[in-house]
């Protein structure tokens, strides 16, 4: 694996565990703001039951893709992360076209190019 795929796939978790923080932890506010939502209905409690459990996925995302480039080797690293990357491409798409488009460029732009360089 290359250099630029580790520093790709590294940010990738980072960026992870960075969404996992505007959904379970930050301000209300915060949310309302970067998920383009209403604060009236970020401060309802099943709204912030679905941030806190989307959150848990894209946490455990982000620590399994950071995990895997400490504890996995060769062919059986490269595969893992292409499928993480993929699954984080695929759920950016489901995301921009649900939710707000800005998630195409958040997260499955950052995903595709994490997996188009581990195939180098």
């Amino acid at each position: 694996m290359t250099s630029i795929s580790m520093i790709l796939i590294g940010l990738l978790g980072i960026l992870h565990l960075g969404f996992m923080y505007l959904e379970m932890f930050a301000p209300k506010a915060l949310q309302a703001k970067s998920f383009g939502m209403p604060l009236a209905f970020v401060t309802q409690l099943n709204a912030q039951v679905a941030l806190k459990n989307q959150g848990i996925y894209n946490g455990a995302l982000g620590v399994v893709l950071l995990l895997s480039l400490w504890l996995l080797s060769g062919s059986g690293q490269i595969a893992t992360l292409r499928l993480l990357a993929g699954f984080v491409i695929v759920v950016g798409v489901y995301g921009g076209a649900t939710v707000t488009k800005k998630i195409y460029g958040l997260q499955a732009l950052p995903g595709a190019l994490a997996l188009i360089s581990l195939f180098f």
